[in-house]
């Protein structure tokens, strides 16, 4: 249930910064939108992986 929320979450961040993206259009924004959705990604598969719980 956990993984399942996590994953929720990262989608749902992923696509508010998507929709920022699209609507600002600046080159500048969108790398640090992307940086961060890799950081988020790496983030939550290394959580998954290694199973942690938040303790």
């Amino acid at each position: 249930m956990d993984k399942a929320m996590a994953l929720l979450a990262f989608l749902v961040v992923a696509a508010f910064l998507g929709i920022l993206a699209w609507y600002v259009a600046e080159i500048d924004l969108a790398l640090v939108i992307s940086l961060t959705v890799v950081l988020l990604g790496y983030d939550f598969l290394t959580s998954a992986r290694d199973g942690r719980n938040g303790d």
